[in-house]
């Protein structure tokens, strides 16, 4: 499959169902029989300029699309804890707000972060180190007080 019908197929997707995460849309290429790694997935969404949303992945600049909000400010809103586990680090957040704040912490700059998992009102960070985690989260504990 070309590059172009496989950017199209992306567009279709994102624009016919809410899809959040890589992986979820990964699969649903996967359903229309385009098999993909996640770095083609990953420059592919790059390339179209997609952006996350607290509505899934949107294409840019749409007036209807609510772009997520900064992720200072997300942190300053929704995080009530920061709890620290060796080089993980655990996020308490207002009930239902984990996922956004998660989103917002992968799409960002933050270079010491190697993944996150949310749930409903918590989300798990792991960085590479003990030492990085304090840094993590000291920059977390600046953003909410």
């Amino acid at each position: 499959m070309s590059k172009l019908s496989r950017h199209n197929r992306i567009t279709q997707l994102i624009s016919s169902a809410a899809i959040y995460t890589q992986e979820e849309l990964r699969t649903k290429l996967a359903e229309n029989s385009i098999s993909v790694n996640q770095a083609t997935l990953s420059r592919d969404l790059r390339e179209l300029g997609l952006v996350k949303t607290v509505n899934g992945y949107a294409l840019p600049a749409t007036d209807d699309t609510p772009l997520m909000p900064p992720l200072e400010q997300l942190l300053t809103e929704f995080v009530v804890d920061v709890r620290e586990a060796e080089n993980l680090l655990v996020l308490k957040t207002t009930p239902g707000s984990a996922q956004p704040v998660a989103a917002a912490l992968d799409s960002s700059e933050w270079m010491e972060l190697v993944g996150t998992i949310a749930g409903d009102d918590t989300i798990l960070i792991v960085t590479g180190s003990t030492p990085t985690c304090h840094v993590v989260a000291d920059r977390v504990r600046e953003a909410i007080a």
